[in-house]
């Protein structure tokens, strides 16, 4: 039997490549090491790192729910345009709800290596574009300012923060079914995008135990910025009311988000740009005194 399976084999070769790219798992994690090679150049070198944080969502959402969101749109959009995604990532900026329970707040250097040496192994391992897909409102200027931070000392990968821009249908559609106004945090929106795809993490009968109403505190402050502006609003956490949920809400939210992705995947596997001039900035930036000032004539 094993000299007839071996004379098989060598009469019909299998191509193990082939066989691959049609099975791979998109989760990181579940990739072994042969299939890692594979997945990398299925994806276009593409990796995704869903972030969230650990933090309170009022008292009806569990505390993970930005990773939770974030991580089901990467996986939906990776399934309709492969990529691979990044393990679960709360290590992100949340100074602002150190006085809430459950709240895991790490130190700003730490959290800023934490990104950079993940960012870097992934362009060790042949990675060329990483695309952080942010669930965390508390991240946004954090993750700007990391972009803009690669341009500091030379690199083979580029970062990309998705995104999303608004969609005046999905908008219009979602504010047709809202039964409440503002926008917030662990409220109607947010709440209905947990509820849609886990229903069982979103305690809706607890939602009212505690205020989400704008408290204005800093009223009084004109053209100015200061870290405690959140807690000066919200003490609880909590912005808006979250007591109703809507699965068709959340869908569309969601699926909004996913074609969205799909669409940034899309055209990074299409690019021949980004890494190029990133090159050529790198390049310019070793001796800026060689760079041009006027235009050829």
């Amino acid at each position: 039997m094993y000299l007839f399976v071996c004379i098989l084999c060598f009469a019909f070769p299998i191509n193990y490549a082939e066989a691959q790219t049609k099975k791979l798992p998109v989760q990181y994690e579940e990739l072994t090491a042969p299939e890692f090679i594979l997945a990398s150049e299925q994806s276009g070198k593409i990796c995704i790192i869903p972030m969230g944080i650990l933090e309170k969502h009022g008292a009806h959402l569990p505390l993970g729910t930005d990773l939770l969101d974030a991580r089901e749109i990467s996986l939906r959009a990776a399934k309709l345009e492969y990529v691979v995604v990044f393990p679960q990532y709360y290590f992100g900026q949340i100074f602002e709800a150190r006085h809430q329970p459950g709240t895991i707040a790490y130190s700003a250097d730490l959290v800023w290596k934490l990104l950079e040496e993940t960012c870097d192994e992934l362009g060790r391992n042949g990675l060329k574009y990483i695309i952080f897909v942010n669930g965390h409102g508390g991240n946004n200027s954090f993750l700007e300012y990391f972009c803009q931070s690669r341009l500091a000392c030379k690199n083979d990968y580029a970062v990309i923060l998705f995104s999303e821009n608004d969609d005046p249908d999905v908008t219009k559609k979602i504010e047709s079914l809202r039964k409440t106004i503002g926008e917030g945090h662990a409220d109607e929106v947010e709440t209905s995008i947990l509820f849609s795809h886990r229903p069982d993490l979103v305690h809706l009968e607890v939602a009212k135990e505690q205020s989400g109403n704008d408290l204005n505190r800093l009223s009084n402050i004109i053209n100015g910025y200061t870290g405690i502006w959140w807690y000066a609003k919200y003490p609880n956490h909590y912005a808006g009311d979250g007591s109703i949920a809507s699965k068709e809400i959340g869908d569309l939210a969601i699926n909004n988000s996913v074609s969205q992705l799909v669409n940034l995947i899309k055209s990074l596997k299409a690019d021949k740009t980004i890494l190029h001039l990133q090159d050529e900035f790198f390049n310019k930036a070793e001796n800026p005194l060689q760079t041009k000032q006027k235009l050829d004539k």
